[in-house]
């Protein structure tokens, strides 16, 4: 095997004519990944995403097999298709918050989507709505419009990113809902398998997605979260300007965010965590 990528998260392996997608115990907040390792972190983000893309089996995916793996990298590891990815971050918002907030406060608008005014943090739109961005190689994405899709893309291909996003989006937040969870707001990624658009990294976890208690939802200000919103509000209150190198996270915080990803999945799958 070689190892041809490290992202902020996973890390590619090349092994023949296929991948090796491998998730870390990294995390990563605001475009940089601190020190500290979460325990269990990659294996929890692999087996809900192998959820998830059985649950949209219907969309075609890059997973060749879960299972496939060399030992070291078994629950964390996955055999996929190698994808020409579509330089975008596909991002469907149901609620407002985060950066997505802070520019509606600015401009009423979210990536170009005008909003109704009076809108809070934590509350639900009048429908999902797709806000890209752009996908940086280094540093940080930037929000960019869907005309700024069809620009770079075409409109054919444009559009299908969007419906399939929002797609995703809303038949996730439909199950999750039912099991007590919100999902405020989600990214997901795609990249051609020949001439098809296939659905690839990870899909509806803990790092690409913000959820959310249901029975705590209360707009007006940040809600709790079974996410790593956790650990970007607990960097944000240590003073650290969001810039390398981030800071050491505490004992009690890495448990914390390790039980909540662990949350998460047990409630959206229904199945009882076991560690390794």
């Amino acid at each position: 095997m070689k190892h041809v990528h490290a992202g902020k998260v996973r890390d590619l392996y090349e092994d023949g004519d296929t991948l090796l997608l491998v998730a870390s115990d990294r995390v990563s907040v605001y475009d940089v990944v601190l020190p500290t390792p979460i325990p269990e972190k990659g294996a929890l983000l692999t087996q809900l995403s192998n959820w998830w893309f059985q649950f949209f089996a219907d969309v075609p995916n890059h997973v060749l097999s879960t299972t496939d793996v060399p030992a070291e990298f078994a629950g964390r590891g996955v055999r996929v298709k190698p994808l020409k990815m579509v330089h975008v971050e596909c991002i469907a918002r149901g609620y407002l918050t985060g950066s997505g907030l802070k520019e509606y406060e600015r401009t009423g608008t979210v990536s170009g989507v005008a909003l109704p005014p009076g809108l809070r943090d934590g509350d639900k739109l009048p429908e999902p709505i797709f806000t890209p961005t752009s996908k940086a190689s280094e540093g940080h994405d930037e929000p960019i419009t869907f005309a700024d899709v069809v620009n770079q893309e075409g409109r054919e291909v444009a559009e299908q990113l969007r419906d399939r996003t929002l797609d995703i989006y809303l038949r996730g937040a439909e199950h999750a809902a039912s099991k007590g969870v919100i999902i405020a707001d989600t990214k997901v990624e795609f990249g051609w398998d020949g001439d098809i658009l296939t659905l690839g990294d990870e899909v509806l976890t803990s790092d690409s997605s913000r959820f959310w208690p249901a029975d705590q939802w209360e707009p007006g200000h940040p809600q709790p979260s079974f996410d790593k919103q956790f650990v970007r509000d607990w960097s944000t209150s240590t003073g650290w300007d969001k810039e390398p190198p981030g800071p050491e996270i505490p004992a009690d915080i890495v448990e914390a965010t390790r039980r909540k990803y662990q949350e998460a999945f047990e409630l959206i799958t229904g199945v009882r965590w076991a560690s390794a």
